[in-house]
């Protein structure tokens, strides 16, 4: 039986909302971004919207990165024991 990509959402969604997270806010410059694509920086630390402070490995910045940088509100997904999962971006 195929699975449709849209079951493939809701089934991705269900597991990361059981899952620990923080939202950030990150404003990234484009240079910034080229760092941390080339390798020069491995890990991407930052602040929570409530003032933690959190660190996931700068790879997850591939996927959302444009030519303009990484700009707006994230939700930062971390396994039970505490290792990054996923980086999702939040409306608005």
């Amino acid at each position: 039986m195929k699975l449709s990509i849209l079951n493939s959402i809701k089934i991705v969604q269900r597991r990361e909302a059981d899952l620990p997270s923080v939202d950030i806010v990150l404003e990234l410059s484009a240079q910034a971004c080229l760092a941390h694509y080339r390798g020069a920086v491995q890990v991407v630390h930052a602040r929570s919207v409530d003032g933690r402070r959190v660190a996931f490995p700068a790879r997850a910045l591939r996927h959302i990165v444009t030519p303009d940088g990484v700009h707006g509100r994230y939700r930062l997904f971390y396994t039970p024991e505490g290792r990054f999962q996923s980086l999702v971006a939040l409306p608005g």
